[in-house]
């Protein structure tokens, strides 16, 4: 399996384009848009709580991957690992999961980018659809570092703005624009640090914060897509990795520090939190520069936030399709989706893909647009169920290593604190998966289309586990079968060259985009 899809796809992507796109996953419309609605949810100490947690989660995700992927850096990623360390089936699950949630979320960022270009122009959304579809039809069949350059360049466009705003909002705050006051933590008083939610008094306090947790998720949904290319990637075994470490300072620098800025700018109780346009409006940080009159902010966000929809667009393209060619290699999917280009692209997958981009035309129609967003809304809660995937696949190996009596210091890639940080995050990802639709249970807040986006994808993952099962008679790998040792002396016969290590200023900006 390894060595066709050795020959059959090109390695074009290297340590700047893996880490660039990790960076372009974590920093999307969740950061620039949504940072408000948390705020209103939970007030500036719980939204910042929640993110915070969430962060740390996420980092204990990336390691997990990084460790994984060093050992077996493979198309589809996580995916295939959960069929070397848990059960075939549960790769099959997965897999067609991330497939379906690939082909439904790449319309929905169409739909959201015609939504953008409203906020300037009456062109017909049709012509925004075309021209997307094109263009991401095209990046999806180019070489795969021409997807890697796109990534690249958004990425770093995304990083420059972010750093801008909060440099922004800090001068904001701190009375630096004339003729607006200096407010340092004023709104952390008036009214509070926290907001209750749905309940009164501290209940009411837990709950914001927890209502912001589960919404935190999605926010950072995308950073698990690092991997999806492994065998596209130059020197996975250290580069993936290099990656996947950094993770911890760019989440405490772009979401932390964000969230932070947000709370000291805008107050929880401000109406103009209740926008729900879709576009730049709705962004505090928008609200807190127009009340300095900076209007050029406006314009400026929304079009970042246009390239962040569309980067997002090109990710999902890459995931969808990968895991898709990787199912085919696996016979887990009609064999013709393992077909490439003479440059290395799986082009039967990009065409299948390309064609579900037109449901985004259904964004035309009110009632049709109703429709499409129950698709979508499927698979709202597989991020959650692909990060549960990746720590159980990280706790499986560990758990064979000391089955087995193999050091960890064998791995390529391993640190010790991940031992403990996988099974914590597991239990945490599982808590927030089934109670991250809380609000849809509670008096008068029943929302059948809340219940269906928070609950209805993890019947249908099982309903696959259980078909696959079935239908193949597959077992659960016992940790003694796991090919362990098989795996490692892989490594050891195809030892990678040694990347050169940054030093002095570059290690240390390599932190945030290296």
């Amino acid at each position: 399996v390894t060595l066709r899809e050795g020959r059959d796809l090109a390695r074009g992507l290297r340590q700047r384009h893996i880490s660039l796109i990790a960076i372009a996953g974590a920093i999307g419309t969740g950061l620039f848009l949504g940072l408000g609605g948390a705020i209103q949810t939970a007030g500036p100490l719980g939204a910042l709580l929640g993110y915070a947690t969430v962060g740390l989660v996420v980092c204990a995700v990336q390691f997990a991957l990084g460790e994984v992927t060093a050992l077996l850096p493979v198309t589809g990623s996580f995916v295939r690992h959960a069929e070397f360390f848990v059960d075939p089936a549960l790769g099959f699950a997965i897999g067609y999961n991330i497939v379906y949630g690939n082909w439904m979320s790449i319309p929905a960022e169409f739909s959201a980018i015609c939504v953008l270009f409203q906020f300037w122009t009456d062109v017909s959304s049709a012509v925004w659809i075309v021209v997307f579809i094109l263009l991401t039809s095209a990046v999806g069949m180019s070489l795969i570092r021409v997807y890697g350059e796109v990534e690249y360049w958004f990425a770093l466009l995304k990083i420059i703005f972010i750093v801008f705003l909060i440099i922004l909002g800090l001068v904001i705050n701190l009375g630096g624009v004339s003729g607006v006051p200096r407010l340092g933590f004023h709104y952390w008083d008036t009214p509070g640090p926290f907001v209750e939610y749905i309940a009164s008094g501290s209940w009411g306090k837990f709950l914001g914060y927890w209502a912001v947790m589960t919404s935190a998720v999605f926010s950072f949904a995308g950073t698990e897509s690092i991997a999806m290319a492994a065998a596209e990637t130059q020197s996975p075994r250290q580069v993936i990795p290099n990656a996947c470490k950094r993770v911890f300072v760019r989440v405490t620098v772009f979401y932390i520090l964000a969230v932070l800025i947000v709370g000291m700018l805008v107050a929880s109780d401000d109406p103009r939190l209740d926008n729900q346009s879709g576009t730049a409006a709705q962004s505090p940080f928008v609200i807190a520069s127009s009340a300095a009159q900076i209007r050029a902010i406006p314009s400026v966000v929304n079009a970042v936030v246009i390239t962040s929809a569309w980067s997002s667009a090109n990710q999902a393209l890459l995931a969808g399709t990968r895991v898709l060619y990787g199912l085919a290699l696996k016979d887990q999917a009609p064999k013709v989706f393992l077909r490439t280009t003479s440059w290395g692209v799986p082009y039967v997958c990009v065409a299948l893909q390309s064609a579900f981009m037109l449901l985004a035309f259904m964004s035309l129609s009110n009632t049709a647009l109703t429709v499409f967003y129950w698709f979508v809304n499927l698979t709202a809660c597989g991020v959650l169920i692909s990060w549960i995937t990746i720590l159980l696949n990280h706790y499986r190996m560990l758990l064979a290593l000391k089955k087995q009596g193999i050091s960890t210091r064998e791995l390529p890639w391993h640190n010790r604190w991940t031992a403990y940080s996988t099974p914590v995050a597991l239990v945490v990802c599982v808590i927030i998966l089934l109670t991250g639709g809380f609000t849809v249970f509670t008096r008068g807040n029943w929302s059948a289309s809340g219940f269906v986006s928070s609950y209805l994808d993890i019947p249908l993952v099982l309903t696959a586990f259980v078909l696959w099962k079935w239908i193949k008679k597959t077992k659960i790998v016992s940790l003694v079968d796991i090919p362990l040792r098989a795996a490692l002396d892989e490594v050891e016969r195809h030892p990678e060259q040694k990347l050169e290590e940054p030093r002095g200023w570059k290690k240390l900006l390599g932190m945030l985009w290296d």
